[in-house]
This record gives structure tokens, C-alpha cells and sequence, in this order.
């Protein structure tokens, strides 16, 4: 067993022992992520021990967190829990079964027990969720020297020392200073003096995709996090918040091909995948029935069919390309419901001027090479209607779907392509029917 893990180790390391000693946790997790559930399970009992599990264990993901809980008992899994920060030892017991979460609790320290518990009780895509407890706060009249000699006691033990949070006696989170403000602070400057008032902040249930966008706006290393009574709860820190990109981006991809995650094995992923495929399907037998329905057009002018797949892929590409555009906006945040009608009359000049283009070469494409005048103006004319309606729908859809409290990304890929596909064959086959006379 040990010789095949051998192979996947990076360039450099000729065992096991020396990449778990010399390389990066993070190196390390990804590694572990690499291999099979059997070279896992061999790795994690024979070769790592607990100091390595607690540097690596907030690397992994869900699934192979969920591994290294199954296959260790509520003592070690206490003792990891304790040794790591607060929100990653969340994450970690979310991804364990209720009854085991609750044996390790009380095993663990009473104070870090219910700390732990509070936090578990925040919907896990919240800022609450997020946030960790192992941040720096002091009162508002502390002074600079004060809060420099508590900081060389407690600081080591907090996750970000950079932002250092002033409050009242109540808890209310009063403003915000930098350690470099602090250290260039006279001694008996008080904190409400150095303090700056106006603070980025979130609300304890607000959703974690808002949370990401306000670090990507300010750029902030941490943002704290507040109740309805503007009392400090906890802080965010930067590495939480690319993590939630990383996981919202992954799942609008996957969503806008109609699939799911590469974990889970053979009947996990055609459960993902196939309900959408079903849905596809009959969306692909109306498309056949719009042809069936046309069959006498087809049957005097048999050059028609010569330019259906032509039709069906250039409107699911435009369409594609303008859907992209809006469910990437409207999760950065940069395009909002108040945007549609602008962005709209946009994606429709842009589309009018590709569907003008398109048509042309279509339609002088048809022309010679079936030598018929009114079929490249059908064949053109079909491809410039069928592009701008590709457009409005690919732009149009993701709205609707926000607006209606959706995600958009469901919108996209395979979904949109086939209502393109219904639509411009119906532009299509109408347009030949109603000309049929002059055609043939």
C-alpha cells in the first residue's frame, strides 16, 4: 500500500516521513485528497499522527473531514477540536453525526464546549456561521498602554491580530483600529480617541455570498460581525471568506452544466446529474415536435433541414454567451434587478448587431449554395430573429429567476440552450411555411 501512495507524492520526497515533516499542511491536504478512501484510511491510522491532523484538518474538505471523524474516536477528535480555531472546529463538527458531536462536547472544557455550541446553532451559509469567537476587543476608555500589555498576554491565542475592536461595557461595537495605530499611539491615549468610528460590519444572519462581497469591496482582512443590538458576536477573517467564493463559484458552475460535485461515487452522481437530463430530454422532444409539426415544409423543401443545426447551436451559443454575462454580475453583485432594463437594451444593441452579421453570411451561404434567393433570406432572416431572441431570453431568465428568490446559475448551460433551441426552429419553420408558396 505505502509504494503505491509513494507514487503520488510531489517531485522531491522519496517517503511519506519527509513530506510530512518539511512540506506545507496545506501541500499535505491536498495530497491526502488525492488518494482513495482504502490509501486514506491507511495514511490517517498508520502514518499520521494527531500534532499532523490538527495543522492539516481545517484543510480538507467536507467528505475528508468527515473521513478522518469516522475513523477516529470522540478522545482524539476532543483534542484536535481544542487545538484549532474556533470557526475551523465548527467546520470540522459539521461534518460529523449530531450524537458523536454531542459526546466530544462533553469531553471537551465547559467554556470551549458552549462556545462551540452557540456557534453551531447559526445557519452554516450565514455570517454567523462563519465567524469566529478569537478576536481582540477592549473598551472604549482603555488606554493605549493598557491594551499593549494585554495584547503581548492574549494575542497569540487570537486568529487575527490585526484589527483590534473597541467596545462598550455592553458589548456594542463602538469602532476599529489598526496594531499600527496602536503602536504609534501615545500611553495614555484612550482607544475611543484613536478609534475609527465608521466600521464595515455584517449582520449575524446575513447570507455568506453578501459576506464575500463586501471583502472583495473594502479589502479587508477581517470584517466583526454584530446582532440586532449592534453588539460584537465574532469577526470573519479573509481565508473564510475565499473559501465561500471558491465554494459559490464551484456550485454555479456545476448548476449551469446541469451536474454535480466529482465526491460521492457512481449512484451520488447520477442522482446529481440525472433529474436535470430528464428535464432535458422532454425539452429535446418538443424541439422534435416542432420539426414534426413542419414536416410538410420539410418533405417539398428538403434544404431546410441542411440548416437546422446551424440555427439551434448559434442561438444556444449567443444565448450562452449574454446568460454568462448576468449570472456572473448578479453574483459579484455588480448587476442588480434595478439593472435590467439598462442592461437589457444593452445585451439587445450588441445582439442586434451580431444577429445582423450572422444573418448576412447565412443568408449569402444559402444563396449559393442552393442557388435560391428566398431560401437565404428565409435561412437569414430565421438566424437574425433567432439571435436577438436568444439575447432577451439569456439576459431576461437570470433576472426572473432573482427576482423570484431563484438562483440564477439554474438558468444557464443546457437549460437555456434547449428553450433556444424550441424557439428558433418555431422562427424558423414558421417563416418557411408562411413563404412556402414562393419557395417552391
Amino acid at each position: 500500500m505505502e509504494e503505491k501512495i509513494k507514487d503520488y507524492l510531489p517531485t522531491g520526497y522519496n517517503n511519506l516521513e519527509n513530506f510530512f515533516d518539511e512540506a506545507y499542511p496545506a501541500d499535505i491536504a491536498d495530497f491526502l485528497m488525492l488518494l482513495d478512501n482504502d490509501e486514506k484510511e491507511y495514511i490517517l491510522k498508520n502514518k499520521a499522527n494527531i500534532s499532523l491532523i490538527i495543522d492539516i484538518i481545517s484543510y480538507l474538505d467536507y467528505e475528508n473531514q468527515n473521513i478522518v471523524a469516522k475513523l477516529m474516536n470522540e478522545e482524539k477528535l476532543s483534542t484536535i477540536l481544542s487545538r484549532i480555531y474556533v470557526d475551523d472546529a465548527v467546520d470540522f463538527l459539521g461534518s460529523m453525526p449530531v450524537g458523536k458531536v454531542k459526546k466530544i462536547l462533553n469531553l471537551m472544557k465547559e467554556q470551549k464546549a458552549s462556545e462551540l455550541q452557540s456557534l453551531l446553532g447559526y445557519d452554516y451559509e450565514s455570517a454567523g456561521g462563519l465567524m469566529t469567537t478569537e478576536y481582540l476587543a477592549f473598551y472604549n476608555d482603555m488606554t493605549a498602554d493598557m491594551v499593549l500589555q494585554k495584547l503581548r498576554k492574549i494575542s497569540p491565542g487570537a486568529e487575527m491580530i490585526y484589527y483590534i475592536y473597541v467596545i462598550s461595557r455592553k458589548k456594542e461595537l463602538l469602532g476599529v483600529l489598526s496594531v499600527r495605530q496602536l503602536l504609534a499611539a501615545q500611553p495614555d491615549e484612550n482607544l475611543k480617541d484613536l478609534m475609527t468610528e465608521n466600521v464595515i460590519k455584517v449582520g449575524i444572519n446575513l447570507d455568506q455570498e453578501e459576506v464575500a462581497h463586501v471583502f472583495a469591496k473594502y479589502d479587508l482582512l477581517a470584517v466583526p460581525v454584530v446582532n440586532k443590538r449592534n453588539q460584537l458576536m465574532g469577526i470573519i477573517t479573509v481565508d473564510d471568506a475565499i473559501d465561500v467564493i471558491e465554494d459559490e463559484a464551484t456550485e454555479d458552475i456545476y448548476k449551469m452544466a446541469a451536474t454535480g460535485d466529482i465526491h460521492g461515487g457512481l449512484l451520488a452522481a447520477v442522482k446529481k446529474r440525472i433529474p436535470w437530463l430528464l428535464i432535458l430530454l422532454v425539452g429535446d422532444l418538443l424541439s422534435g415536435s416542432v420539426i414534426k409539426n413542419f414536416e410538410e415544409s420539410l418533405q417539398v423543401v428538403v434544404a431546410l433541414a441542411f440548416f437546422i443545426p446551424v440555427l439551434m447551436d448559434m442561438g444556444g451559443n449567443v444565448g450562452t454567451q449574454s446568460l454568462t454575462v448576468v449570472v456572473r454580475g448578479l453574483a459579484t453583485g455588480e448587476l442588480h434587478f434595478a439593472n435590467f432594463w439598462r442592461h437589457l437594451w444593452q445585451e439587445v444593441k450588441v445582439g442586434f448587431v451580431m444577429a445582423v452579421i450572422l444573418g448576412s453570411m447565412l443568408s449569402l451561404i444559402a444563396f449559393f449554395w442552393q442557388g435560391n434567393p428566398l431560401l437565404g433570406l428565409i435561412v437569414g432572416g430565421s438566424m437574425f430573429m433567432t439571435l436577438l431572441t436568444a439575447v432577451t431570453a439569456g439576459t431576461s431568465i437570470p433576472f426572473i429567476m432573482e427576482a423570484f428568490g431563484a438562483d440564477p446559475a439554474v438558468a444557464a448551460g443546457p437549460f437555456i440552450t434547449t428553450l433556444i433551441d424550441i424557439s428558433g426552429l418555431f422562427i424558423y419553420f414558421t417563416m418557411a411555411t408562411i413563404l412556402m408558396e414562393k419557395l417552391i
